[in-house]
């Protein structure tokens, strides 16, 4: 078809909603959407481990991983960036040092720390509690990182990237003092609110990892839609020809983007696929 377009769709806010549940109406336009003959590829912060096969039962036509550091086409690795063996011990031992729990986010896998799946108990309902659901005390670590392994080595050499519970904002700033060969980040919480700090492989981004995708199918950047919630999301919107936020996004996302959808919770993927003619 010569009006095909090229999906990216952020998964946490998007597809998913903050309880890791997904609208069955965005299923269903996927569904359509693909039928239609338009491709639809995941474009997301999670590793290849964390696409779990609800998510793949969607029907998908690839993934973009990791914000950028990872890409597949139909099974075929397009794009695959990951820290050396030194930076992850680096990293590691810094965060023992400094008394953080922390998870790598690999394509075989999620390796929590030694106290991850307790400490990190507070800090996922905080940010569960900041999206909206007020719901949320007996949710767990495991409810949300159902397949996290624990007690495995924690020095690889297939890291992505490496999130951990911020005690504090100086947490992320020492992170990105002591590691100026790393990108250095936050995630979780509304606006400003941080909640968590990653460390990953450098010069990445959903934008950057797009472009290659693109490439590699064949088509134009002009034809592509991005979908996003959070301020990671902006170069992906940016890069792409039509960006849309949804609802629950933050300020600073609808800001850049070309169409504000609503809520994922009030179907706002299925109504922006109608919107804009992905689907009938």
């Amino acid at each position: 078809m010569t009006d095909r377009k090229l999906v990216f769709l952020d998964v946490d806010g998007t597809l998913v909603d903050y309880r890791n549940t997904i609208p069955a109406s965005a299923v269903d336009a996927v569904r359509e959407a693909r039928g239609r003959g338009h491709l639809v590829f995941l474009c997301t912060g999670r590793s290849k481990a964390e696409v779990y096969d609800e998510l793949w039962e969607i029907g998908l036509d690839g993934l973009v991983g990791g914000n950028g550091s990872y890409a597949e086409y139909r099974d075929e690795v397009v794009l695959e960036q990951t820290m050396t063996a030194e930076q992850c011990r680096r990293v590691v031992d810094w965060l023992h040092e400094r008394g953080l729990e922390f998870y790598l986010e690999c394509n075989a896998g999620l390796f929590g720390s030694e106290n991850f799946e307790t400490a990190a108990q507070p800090t996922i309902r905080n940010y569960v509690r900041g999206k909206g659901t007020t719901d949320v005390e007996s949710l767990t670590v495991r409810d949300v990182f159902p397949d996290m392994i624990f007690g495995a080595d924690l020095y690889r050499t297939d890291v992505n990237k490496i999130s951990f519970i911020l005690s504090s904002v100086e947490d992320h700033h020492a992170a990105t003092r002591d590691f100026p060969d790393l990108l250095s980040g936050t995630w979780g919480g509304r606006g400003a609110a941080a909640l968590f700090g990653d460390l990953g492989v450098p010069n990445i981004s959903k934008a950057y990892a797009i472009e290659r995708l693109v490439e590699h199918v064949g088509a134009r950047v002009e034809d592509t839609i991005g979908f996003g919630d959070a301020t990671v999301d902006i170069p992906m919107l940016e890069v792409c020809g039509l960006g849309v936020a949804m609802g629950n996004g933050s300020e600073e996302i609808k800001a850049v983007a070309g169409h504000v959808t609503d809520d994922v919770e009030a179907d706002g993927l299925a109504n922006a696929f109608r919107h804009l003619g992905l689907v009938g």
